[in-house]
């Protein structure tokens, strides 16, 4: 019997390497970007072509390499940044395992020219599907220039699974200003298909903030720091009434490396608790500077996610850290119990003018065991009266339930007649319930209603039929909303601008990252357009991807559940009625777009059970 097991081929082994590393021309443009930064360099150019398919070339000033080391950089595992074992622990540069330039030759064709500054020449490599093409002497500047061209034009497939231009090139913004923050000392430019969308000077963390994400930000960038022997803790959260709806404008970085701490992020938001509505996200930009060996950053194939050892002792400091910034700089009250000075207490006047001694008023002829006797004046006036009437109704006459209203009662449980026909045919009356339910009878038991999903069902399938049958009506704003956004959230609207004034929407790109709403969809509210919006992207880019879901099947149900009511809202009975009569002439009524359950029954069996 022959023997079955065998060594792969060096091409084979990178192209599956290239699987974990190289996901999308995001990934190229990360990986030769942090070995530019590894190098030492002070500016480096990004230039791309249809999002990076036809042509990514990254251009560098660092320390270039030599014609052997140009070679070697191409190996497996071939690295200048660990020897032992004990090395992956006292990591500070962003690339370590040697693997980037092998993946992205063996799914692409790759040009490579790099020179030494003690060098009079340089070298050029060629490399095509894990082939070397050639190797040359050329003449060259200092540093290295990368050409990635034709990316996975020998893994078809792979090709085929990329998303749009606009959504590519959103990624590789994403990557661009997560490095670009870590590097606020390197400057940047990244240009698409010629046009320009980053030019990034060098400068200091909170500019390259501003840089980034607009000259709004400057002015809600509070400054926070707390440092101990665990770790330095620094940066730039944002104040509360600049909060947004989505993400985009959050960052931990450990070490001048990017990282995702779910763990950390919700420190951040328990410190914004009471101050801050639960769909609103605050901005932050946050670094820790820590001991690399209390760190351990090999335990994700893109090393975004970072294991620390003493994390709940972090988070206490992080949690500490914002708190202070919001109170330090009256974002939030606080009070100061160690500020100089004293309080201001009035003192009582010296004379005695004007006031008198209080006095109790008795009835001496009051006797308890006179059952005619009348209530003593103490107990008279408008208060007495109150309470005597309280007793009455106890007594009186039964009254209709929700008449009644207890004292401890916080919010109103309406009860209204309803004509809209349930599938039973019988309910003839509703209730609000919290403001989030609608119950009504049925004949088998008790309906209840979720009103936000079931608004979310019926506009999913309004705009899914203007959508389809480019029927949309848009109703004008008075007052036109200017959005400003991030480049990455800009990227991704303008992917959705047709479908979008398809359905009703006026939107129009106006100068960089902004937009102005001129009018929306006539089915919706009009009050916050702006919030529309942004609560629509975070949505989009939240929901799960399924790759036989249509793109304004989703787009569809991003907007239906970004624009539907919110949970608290207090519904009159004409709304509440029209909600149920729309729900029931929707083709699907019982689950809302995102697949949720919009009405259940109790059957009338469970609640007589209960009852017993």
């Amino acid at each position: 019997m022959t023997d079955i097991i065998h060594l792969l081929s060096d091409s084979v082994a990178n192209q599956i390497a290239a699987g974990e590393v190289i996901q999308r021309p995001a990934s190229v443009v990360k990986e030769l970007v942090e070995n530019a930064i590894d190098a030492g360099a002070t500016r480096i150019q990004i230039q791309l072509k249809d999002a990076g398919r036809t042509l990514i070339q990254i251009i560098d000033n660092g320390k270039g390499m030599s014609p052997t080391d140009a070679r070697m950089a191409f190996e497996r595992h071939a690295t200048s940044k660990i020897r032992e074992a004990t090395d992956l622990f006292a990591i500070h540069t962003m690339g370590f395992r040697g693997e980037a330039l092998a993946s992205i030759a063996s799914v692409a064709d790759v040009e490579m020219k790099t020179k030494r500054e003690s060098d009079e020449i340089g070298s050029c490599i060629h490399i095509a599907a894990s082939e070397v093409i050639s190797q040359t002497a050329v003449s060259s500047t200092n540093g290295t220039s990368f050409m990635v061209r034709n990316l996975f034009f020998n893994v078809p497939a792979r090709r085929k699974f990329l998303k749009s231009n606009a959504t590519e090139v959103k990624h590789i913004i994403t990557e661009i200003q997560r490095v670009a923050l870590a590097c606020p000392e390197i400057s940047f430019s990244l240009h698409h298909n010629g046009a320009a969308l980053y030019d990034l000077p060098a400068s200091n963390f909170k500019q390259r903030i501003v840089h980034l994400f607009g000259s709004n930000m400057n002015q809600s960038l509070v400054p926070i720091r707390n440092q101990t022997s665990l770790a330095l803790i620094s940066g730039f959260i944002g104040q509360p009434k600049y909060a947004r709806r989505t993400f985009g404008e959050q960052f931990f970085f450990v070490n001048g490396r990017y990282m995702k701490h779910p763990f950390f992020h919700r420190g951040i938001m328990q410190a914004y608790e009471r101050i801050l509505p639960k769909e609103m996200v605050p901005a932050y930009f946050i670094a820790f500077d820590v001991d690399p060996a209390a760190i351990d950053i090999n335990i994700h194939p893109t090393k975004t996610e970072i294991k620390f050892e003493n994390e709940s002792a972090i988070w206490q400091l992080l949690h500490a850290a914002v708190r202070e910034g919001l109170g330090k700089f009256n974002v939030v009250p606080s009070i100061d119990f160690d500020q100089s000075g004293s309080f201001d207490i009035p003192l009582s006047p010296k004379s005695t003018d004007g006031l008198s001694m209080p006095q109790i008023q008795i009835n001496p002829n009051y006797n308890p065991f006179d059952e005619v006797s009348k209530p003593s004046p103490v107990y008279t006036g408008q208060r007495a009266q109150q309470q005597a009437d309280h007793w009455e109704k106890l007594y009186g006459p039964p009254t209709r339930h929700h008449e009644l209203q207890l004292p401890d009662e916080q919010e109103q449980t309406s009860f209204a007649p309803m004509q809209a026909t349930t599938p039973a045919g019988q309910g003839k009356n509703f209730i609000l319930f919290k403001n989030k339910y609608i119950l009504t009878p049925v004949k088998s038991g008790l309906m209840v209603i979720d009103q936000r999903r079931a608004h979310q069902r019926i506009l999913y399938e309004k705009l899914m039929t203007s959508l389809n049958q480019h029927q949309g009506v848009s109703q004008q704003l008075l007052f036109p909303q200017t959005l400003e956004t991030n480049a990455s959230d800009a990227a991704l609207l303008l992917t959705m601008l047709d479908d979008l004034n398809q359905v009703g929407f006026d939107i129009r790109e106006f100068g960089s990252n902004t937009f102005i709403i001129n009018g929306i969809p006539g089915m919706m509210d009009n009050s916050n357009a702006t919030g529309m919006i942004e609560t629509l992207l975070e949505e989009y880019k939240n929901s799960a991807s399924n790759l036989k879901e249509r793109n304004r099947e989703k787009l569809a149900t991003a907007l239906a559940v970004a624009s539907s009511i919110n949970y608290g809202t207090q519904l009159s009975q004409e709304e509440a009625s029209s909600l149920i009569d729309s729900l029931f002439a929707c083709q699907t009524p019982n689950f809302s777009p995102s697949g949720k359950p919009v009405l259940d029954i109790i059957p009338t069996d469970d609640l007589e059970k209960k009852l017993k």
